[in-house]
């Protein structure tokens, strides 16, 4: 009888313990099981965010509808532009096509960039760049949002048109930012999709983006969703890091100190 009770016990203290931690993270932990298998509550909620992940990078970017959110939030030009990658499946198995514009966006930054030409060597001239990245969700979800925050902060920076680019990786904004003369470029991405975040959207910042640059050459801020940094918080961030590179005149390995006392609103 006090076997059975002290395993009974044991096993209430378990669960708690399970709930607790689970509270706390959505890391997957205190499965349930059921012999040597998991239960299949916790093996169903596993399948579908495996799925939500798998839609994530499979997922289109609806960039016309982006494009028109964003033209009406700022009163620079919107530019709609592709890579070199084609269609998905190319994009996700040659990441180097979409680090590069395809030949008609190349066409289309140059002409805005000789306009801007005066500006060369501007330090004041930000380019921001929005990618779909791995998460098409992502972007769609929290890039207008984050943007509304972070404008109003711009204040001093003068703004080359925004830039949406489908199958795009990061590196693509060291192109544009070349092509465009700006001194320092901001790229809002979607990132890779994990099983408890198919909607994580990343911001890189890199100081004289020109084709060439490294990732150890850019800072980057992550986890920008509900569930993760806020929007004002990640604003706040990004505001921080184009003050601090524009000081310094660098980002990167360099730029790593955080933002002292970062607080919503």
């Amino acid at each position: 009888m006090s076997d059975e009770f002290n395993k009974e016990s044991n096993l209430a203290a378990s669960q708690n313990l399970a709930r607790r931690l689970r509270a706390l993270t959505p890391a997957r932990v205190g499965l349930t099981r059921t012999g040597i298998s998991i239960g299949t509550s916790d093996l169903l909620d596993f399948q579908l965010s495996h799925a939500q992940a798998r839609d994530a990078v499979q997922s289109r970017l609806e960039a016309a509808a982006l494009c028109a959110a964003i033209g009406e939030i700022t009163a620079t030009a919107v530019l709609r532009l592709h890579s070199a990658a084609p269609d998905r499946a190319t994009y996700l198995q040659r990441p180097d096509l979409g680090r590069r514009l395809n030949e008609s966006s190349q066409a289309e930054v140059a002409g805005h960039g000789a306009s801007l030409s005066a500006d060369k060597g501007d330090a004041d001239t930000l380019v921001v760049i929005v990618a779909d990245g791995l998460s098409a969700l992502a972007v769609e979800r929290h890039a207008v949002p984050l943007l509304k925050e972070l404008l109003p902060r711009l204040d001093g920076w003068k703004l080359a048109p925004v830039c949406v680019v489908e199958q795009a990786r990061v590196a693509i904004g060291d192109e544009i930012g070349e092509a465009l003369h700006a001194q320092l470029s901001i790229v809002l991405i979607g990132e890779r999709p994990g099983l408890s975040s198919p909607d994580s959207l990343g911001a890189y910042i890199t100081w004289q983006p020109r084709r060439g640059r490294t990732d150890a050459e850019r800072n980057c801020i992550s986890n920008i969703r509900g569930e993760g940094l806020s929007y004002a918080q990640a604003a706040a961030q990004l505001s921080y890091y184009l003050t601090e590179a524009r000081t310094r005149q660098l980002t990167g390995i360099g730029l790593k100190e955080a933002a002292p006392g970062l607080k919503e609103g």
